[in-house]
Order: structure tokens, then sequence, then C-alpha cells
């Protein structure tokens, strides 16, 4: 084994990003219905055995459902080896799964887990990963459903 490189937040948070929106609300398409699509999801990320797909759904929906503060979000175990690796500790997942979970799970240790959210818009509820530096941020992108939001909410105060 080769010297262990430098570890990536921005790399965890993308590929986590990425998992928890493989179902989009607004398109109403899920990337775990279809293997095909799954297997070319998982090749662009250079994800080594993506496994099947219906296997990982209750992961991704839990994760989804932890990240909206959803206190009936279910337990879900994932097996998940470590390794001592150049005399580093580090995460070795062996399964898609696995890979997820090590993301959550480092991204958990740095601190950074509660940055990611739910888009409240229910016709959206995209996940998204607060930059804000006091972590406030409420909308996917304020530019479409928080500007939806604030539109909506002006129409109805206005009606009264």
């Amino acid at each position: 084994m080769g010297r262990v490189t430098a570890w990536n937040t921005d790399h965890d948070v993308d590929l986590l990003l990425a998992f928890l929106n493989t179902r989009d609300e607004e398109e109403h398409t899920d990337v775990l219905d279809d293997v095909e699509q799954w297997r070319l999801w998982a090749r662009k990320r250079d994800i080594g055995e993506p496994g099947d797909p219906a296997d990982l759904r209750p992961l991704r929906d839990a994760l989804r459902e932890a990240v909206a503060g959803r206190e009936h979000a279910p337990d879900i175990a994932v097996d998940l080896r470590a390794e001592l690796r150049s005399g580093i500790p580090v995460l070795a997942p062996t399964t898609a799964a696995g890979l997820f979970m090590a993301a959550a799970l480092r991204l958990t240790v740095v601190g950074d887990w509660d940055r990611f959210k739910i888009c409240p818009a229910h016709t959206c509820q995209w996940a998204f990963y607060d930059r804000s530096r006091n972590r406030s941020r409420s909308w996917c992108s304020m530019r479409v459903c928080g500007n939806r939001e604030k539109a909506r909410t002006f129409r109805e105060r206005a009606k009264t």
C-alpha cells in the first residue's frame, strides 16, 4: 500500500450529497429504481462495485431522515472496516453502502454533519450542504426555492 493521501472533506461532501439526491422530488425520479442507471451513476463517481440499488435505498432514506432532523429516522447497520495504513488508522469501506457511511462518519467527526440539510420546499426536498458561517441557511437555493416561498408568503399577506 502506498502512502496515505490527505483526506478531502469536499470529496465526502460531494459524494454524500450526490447519494442523498439520487431521488428527485421535482422530476419524480429515483436513480435507485433502475439498476443500469445506478451503475452509470456509480461509475461516474468511481465507485467500485456499486451493488444492488435496492439494498442502498434504506440507507439513503435513513440518512435523509437523519439530515432532516426527524426523530423517527430508522437505525441502519452497515459493515465497515477500519485499517491501519502507513501507521494511520483509516476507514476502509468494502461496499458502496460502506463508502457512503464512511463519508458520513468522517464528516461527523470533523463537526460538519449538521451542515447537511433538506430543503423545506415540499416540491424540492433537495439535500444541500450549508456553507454559511453561522450554519443558518434554510433553502437549497435562495434564487429558486427561497424566492418561491417568499413570493408565496408575500401573496398570502397581500390577500389579508
